[in-house]
């Protein structure tokens, strides 16, 4: 199913906020986790966007069934391209993006998003897994990604991998967009001029299904991702409108 949005998303009764959530056979994942985020959101104006990349199980039976908006991917396209599909149909002017496998807490959306309205300018939010719920492997090959990636792009972010992000819809739309964009988001949000922060935020163990997005495909793209964001980075200017 494909809900798509008008062109301007600044419509009469746009919620303040869109969460975007990507999946990839995450059927016993889906209702729990929309409960938690209309809980965690109940007093915010919000929609939650989930994006369907091409699930072979009973994905889409079990997002018909939560009543959530939904966008599907006829194939696989990679977690990048589900985030672009649904921040392009999201109608709020703020995005929270979060990961579908319930590691992720929805209850740290609003302190990310109260952090993120009270910014003099254009902001992204970045939620840091302080105590990560991950296995060892995960663990490891993350630091020294993330310590590679901040040595090279300066991107003044300890935990890009984190899921859990808020950001203004409007900047989102003006980066490049490209696979694997979303490890990226803070080098590219600091390259549109925008201030990065980090938020410390919850971090929880997989308790249903598995990691669709394997480390060993992360950790193929890592370095031409790197090189490219770098040379994006470094290709980029910002005019100063009089």
């Amino acid at each position: 199913m494909s809900d798509e949005p008008s062109p301007d998303a600044a419509l009469a009764g746009a919620p303040l906020l869109s969460v975007v959530v990507p999946v990839r056979n995450e059927a016993p994942n889906i209702a729990p986790l929309v409960a938690e985020i209309r809980a965690a959101l109940a007093g915010v104006a919000h929609e939650i966007v989930y994006v369907d990349d091409g699930s072979s199980d009973s994905t889409p039976a079990e997002l018909a069934a939560a009543g959530v908006r939904r966008l599907r991917h006829r194939e696989s396209c990679g977690q990048s391209a589900a985030v672009i599909t649904g921040v392009r149909a999201a109608r709020g002017a703020w995005i929270a993006t979060l990961d579908g496998d319930g590691q992720n807490d929805p209850a740290d959306i609003p302190r990310l998003l109260a952090r993120a309205l009270a910014a003099p300018g254009p902001i992204l939010v970045a939620g840091h897994r302080v105590n990560r719920r991950d296995s060892a492997v995960k663990r490891m090959t993350s630091r020294l990604a993330n310590r590679i990636r901040a040595r090279l792009l300066r991107d003044a972010t300890p935990d890009t991998g984190c899921g859990l992000k808020v950001f203004p819809r409007a900047l989102f739309l003006e980066m490049p967009h490209f696979d694997h964009m979303h490890r990226y988001l803070p080098a590219l949000a600091l390259r549109a001029g925008a201030e990065v922060v980090s938020e410390p935020v919850n971090h929880r163990r997989r308790i249903r299904g598995v990691s669709n997005y394997g480390t060993i495909d992360r950790l193929m793209v890592a370095f031409l991702d790197l090189v490219g964001v770098a040379w994006l980075q470094r290709r980029g200017k910002r005019p100063v409108i009089e």
